[in-house]
């Protein structure tokens, strides 16, 4: 089954927001997931630690450069998702991550600084297509937005699908729910209600589904 990483040279981008909400949404509708915190700030391993981890899920910390293209081919088995977090550089790790990759996420937030440094991470994935000969897909989400979207925003968005670059709708909203996750663990169906629960599980399994109908290649 494939292999989704979130990659971003972006600090607070949402990298582990995402991989969080993916995980979690599709472990919620019954499909197996395992998490690979490769990021030092160990995000997806503080949240595993909250509370016990909602069931289909699996997180793995400690992986490295040395090992992460073994460990991913180690859990990359029939009717199971695996879910890189990467650290936010660019990075052999990285490279050797997104070599994997069936999928590729970029988490950006609707600036221009944050367009501009995403844009790296575009970057890396053309150079790693190019060193293997193959594509890989790969699409940007917004998060932290607003439910009305800035001038700002729509013309970040209009810029990268003139590109040609996949954008996913919807994106991530900015959410107390969300950020809820790394207070409490667990998922947006068993932590403590945290401002508009439904409009969050709404949003989190919408962009889910996104996700899903790509790696189906349906995107």
């Amino acid at each position: 089954m494939p292999t989704i990483v979130i990659a971003s040279p972006k600090g607070g981008a949402g990298k582990s927001t995402t991989a969080v909400l993916l995980g979690t949404e599709l472990a919620h509708e019954g499909v197996p997931v395992t998490m690979l915190d490769c990021d030092p700030n160990r995000s997806l391993t503080l949240w595993a630690g909250q509370s016990d981890l909602p069931e289909h899920i699996d997180v793995l910390s400690d992986v490295s450069e040395a090992n992460i293209v073994r460990t991913i081919k180690a859990h990359d088995s029939d009717g199971q998702i695996v879910i890189v977090d990467l650290e936010g550089v660019a990075s052999r790790l990285v490279s050797r991550a997104i070599s994997q990759a069936d999928l590729v996420l970029t988490p950006m937030r609707a600036t221009t600084l944050d367009a501009t440094i995403g844009a790296r991470a575009l970057q890396l994935i053309a150079e790693e297509e190019e060193a293997l000969d193959r594509r890989i897909p790969h699409a940007v989400v917004f998060t932290m937005t607003k439910a009305i979207q800035s001038k700002q925003h729509k013309g970040i968005e209009i810029s990268l699908r003139e590109q040609a670059v996949d954008v996913i709708d919807p994106p991530l909203l900015e959410r107390a729910a969300f950020s809820g996750l790394f207070a409490f663990g667990g998922d947006l169906h068993s932590m403590p209600a945290q401002g508009n629960m439904i409009g969050a599980r709404d949003n989190a399994r919408a962009f889910a589904m996104q996700v899903y109908r790509r790696l189906a290649g349906e995107g």
